[in-house]
């Protein structure tokens, strides 16, 4: 007497059309069961197959205790979780470990590396001029402290510029995770050369440390919500994607308060200052590597089923993954025998020429509406509305404090009002009250009130980004490009966007052409984006399709999968 078949490959002893890890096509009778202690899926068409397992050993930390599920499977396609009796509290809080421990050494360092240089400003001036002196021995003339100084500013976009550009090959060759742990590099060799730049008398270990902070907040400003919209669910992939410009929001703010006189805003310590982006860092070295790669990174670009698996698992909790892990494997099938692209690619294919043009034109509105020149504005205005030089420094905490504010709100929220609404509200409110900043410029050595006005006009400018364009623009490529695309999507608007930091100016009119920005990226939004709010990926991209191929066909399609010769009836 022949042994029992393993109930692994059959159901029931009489099943043996088993397809490993692979959903059903259209067109098949049966359905596709994802059975314990396997990740494999059961594709029999058979009425009289069934599998009843009462009790199934656990894969390592899918967190399901080895006694605590039951799955009745049978050949109608029914698949029934009856309960989970234990899970393990720590994994219900393994996507929200997942997002704190991205973010902090993510676009938190972006932020807090962008705001912790204003405080220092004179101090590294004088410091530039003393290593001038005791090299040469006499004094370097203003102008050049200037050059220098602004070297040292500009060499942050530089270095954020070049950190987009290398954020793609390295999400594509060592995955989101890896390539978030190993931009830490860059924090620690600036640090280093931060903390010690005094001692040595160099201001150019300031200058290169500049650099090397800003090419690590070129790769995790694109790698960050790649890897975060990525490992959500899609009921939460906005809210969990828009945490990135929260952190940012949340650096700045923590860059604001620890250069106040009172921390390390005094003038003998100012290295430390600097060198403070190693803490988030550290973090970050700490956590992530605790927590899992992005799913469809280890199923469609690594193949991975198993790895996959284990970790919707772990991130999900104690929930059925079978029908995520089966829109995964549609989203493979559909990027299937198709290899990553280059961004210059991305603007000569006509099926992206939608995706591209939203890109371009709402990441250029985000960076051209005038948010950053509001900042420098900040401290004039309110030292010409009466608030004592001493206290602008607080004042200026209030502005970073708003922002922060309304990114928490519009995290909460976008998953209920949409992208197409935040956007356009957030772009029609920063009209409003920039037109009315506008004219309090100008009218404000005329008019008494007016510098209240201006001042009142900056956090409500401040609000109105945060309540849109801060969040969303950046969940763009994300949404709107599939995974082969999607990192060269990120090199683009990344490019664009540190690019976009270089262009400044400053005058009473200078809210002219940044209104018409506003305007144009409301009336953009309004007319040619589709809303993804609670679409898959594939759905998101046959829509896109339609959009930019009117009369033809529907694009990315399921294909039925592939059935093992050895195993068909």
């Amino acid at each position: 007497m022949s042994a029992p078949p393993s109930p692994q490959r059959a159901c029931a002893g009489t099943c043996p059309a088993m397809v490993a890890a692979v959903p059903l096509g259209q067109g098949r009778s049966s359905q596709a069961a994802l059975l314990p202690n396997t990740g494999e899926m059961c594709t029999c068409s058979m009425p009289s197959c069934d599998l009843e397992r009462s009790e199934v050993q656990n894969l390592p930390g899918l967190g399901v205790s080895d006694k605590g599920l039951r799955t009745s499977v049978n050949c109608t396609g029914a698949a029934t979780l009856e309960g989970f009796t234990t899970a393990s509290n720590i994994q219900g809080k393994v996507l929200l470990l997942t997002i704190c421990a991205a973010g902090i050494g993510g676009t938190f360092q972006f932020g807090y590396n962008l705001s912790i240089i204003n405080a220092p400003t004179l101090h590294i001036q004088d410091f530039t001029n003393e290593t001038w002196w005791a090299r040469t021995g006499r004094p370097l003339p203003d102008h050049l402290v200037l050059l220098v100084w602004s070297l040292i500013v500009s060499l942050y976009p530089l270095g954020g510029l070049f950190g987009a550009l290398l954020a793609g090959p390295l999400a594509i060759k060592l995955g989101r995770k890896k390539s978030l742990l190993v931009n830490n590099v860059f924090v620690v060799a600036a640090a280093i050369l931060f903390g010690f730049s005094r001692r040595a008398g160099s201001f150019e270990m300031i200058m290169l440390g500049r650099l090397l902070v800003g090419v690590s907040a070129g790769v995790s400003m694109n790698v960050q919500p790649m890897y975060l919209g990525e490992s959500a669910p899609k009921e939460l992939r906005g809210a969990v994607a828009m945490t990135s410009a929260v952190f940012a929001a949340l650096g700045v703010v923590m860059g604001q308060v620890v250069g106040l006189r009172e921390l390390l805003g005094d003038p003998q310590a100012w290295p430390l200052l600097l060198a403070s982006c190693l803490v988030p860092g550290l973090l970050q070295l700490a956590s992530l590597p605790l927590l899992p790669e992005s799913p469809r990174y280890l199923l469609i670009d690594c193949g991975d089923t198993e790895a996959c698996l284990a970790a919707l698992q772990r991130l999900r909790g104690p929930a059925d993954v079978a029908g995520e892990l089966a829109e995964l494997e549609q989203e493979r099938a559909a990027c299937r025998d198709r290899r990553a692209r280059r961004p210059w690619e991305l603007f000569r294919e006509r099926a992206l020429r939608r995706q591209v043009a939203s890109l371009v034109v709402l990441g250029s509105a985000m960076e051209l509406c005038g948010n950053d020149t509001v900042y420098a504005y900040a401290s004039g205005v309110f030292r010409e509305a009466g608030i004592p030089e001493e206290k602008v420094q607080y004042a200026i905490i209030g502005t970073g404090s708003c922002e922060l504010l309304t990114a928490f709100v519009s995290c909460v929220v976008i998953e209920r009002l949409g992208r197409r609404v935040l956007l356009m509200g957030g772009y029609c409110l920063m009209t409003c009250w920039g037109s009315v900043f506008t004219v309090a410029l100008y009218l404000q050595s005329s008019i008494p009130w007016m510098p209240y006005l201006a001042m009142s006009c900056i956090f409500a400018f401040i609000l109105s980004f945060g309540i849109g364009p801060a969040g969303v623009t950046g969940i763009l490529a994300t949404e709107l490009f599939d995974q082969t695309a999607r990192p060269a999507a990120y090199m683009v608007s990344g490019a664009l966007m540190w690019t976009m930091l270089f262009l400044e100016g400053l005058s009473h009119f200078i809210y002219v052409p940044f209104l018409g920005v506003c305007v144009c990226g409301a009336i953009y939004t309004g007319f040619f984006l589709p809303e993804t709010k609670g679409k898959t990926f594939l759905e998101i991209s046959e829509e896109l399709h339609r959009l930019n191929f009117p009369r033809k066909s529907p694009g990315p399609t399921w294909r039925d999968p592939e059935v093992i010769l050895s195993t068909e009836l």
